[in-house]
């Protein structure tokens, strides 16, 4: 007579998960994959937007002016801090994001410091025409653009990791930061392939820096008309 082979189990009688059956945090992984792809899809359209209307809109203040220069000056200060910002988020969340519920270092302050951060970056590459007014513009179309995408990684997570990310969004805003929460980490496991990409993605702000310099150029010798001033 052929018995019924015992179950496989894993701890307290648990069964092995079926390998055909895809996890919770395979399929958050899955989801946030589709959400990496949107997120470039409307990134550049976004910027081919900007590519299209920058060149006709100019700052109120003379190109060569003191006030000009130093909104130029704060934008290469704030871009840099994007790329040191985002770099930096990255030794913490580098290939862990579906894996563990990452809550230490800039992750304990915001939940989303690497928008925050790239926020940060548009305003910087909106100050490169040198007018308040377009950096103020760039960071605001950059949280309306992503804003969504955010949303729908966090519904992913939250599939992901259950009550404890419900318990982190209670503690942590979702792009804050709240500075009392700080905590840290006392060692971390990084993957240097995923920093150095997160550092090569961010200079791509710094690489706007010549194309704003090229635009005033071209509109103070009269090769582009400014059909829009701003302050």
């Amino acid at each position: 007579m052929m018995t019924e082979a015992p179950s496989k189990t894993a701890g307290e009688g648990a069964p092995f998960p079926d390998p055909a059956v895809p996890s919770e945090a395979a399929r958050a992984g899955h989801g946030l994959g589709k959400v990496q792809r949107i997120r470039k899809q409307v990134l550049a359209f976004g910027c081919a937007i900007a590519a299209a209307l920058l060149p006709f809109i100019q700052s109120t203040w003379p190109v060569s002016g003191m006030a000009h220069e130093a909104v130029e000056i704060l934008g290469l200060a704030l871009i840099a801090l994007c790329v040191v910002g985002r770099s930096w988020c990255t030794l913490y969340i580098g290939g862990r994001k579906t894996a563990e519920l990452v809550d230490l270092g800039p992750y304990s302050v915001s939940r989303n410091p690497l928008y925050l951060f790239s926020f940060i970056g548009a305003a910087g590459v909106g100050a490169q025409s040198g007018s308040i007014s377009v950096a103020v513009l760039f960071a605001a179309l950059a949280i309306a653009v992503f804003r969504p995408v955010v949303l729908i990684e966090e519904a992913a997570l939250a599939r992901c990791f259950g009550p404890a990310y419900q318990s982190y969004v209670s503690r942590v805003p979702r792009f804050g930061p709240r500075l009392r929460n700080w905590r840290d980490a006392e060692w971390l496991r990084t993957r240097p392939e995923l920093f150095l990409r997160t550092l090569v993605d961010g200079l791509a702000f710094a690489a706007v820096v010549p194309l704003f310099e090229a635009i005033d150029w071209l509109q103070t010798s009269g090769y582009l008309p400014v059909l829009v001033h701003l302050p």
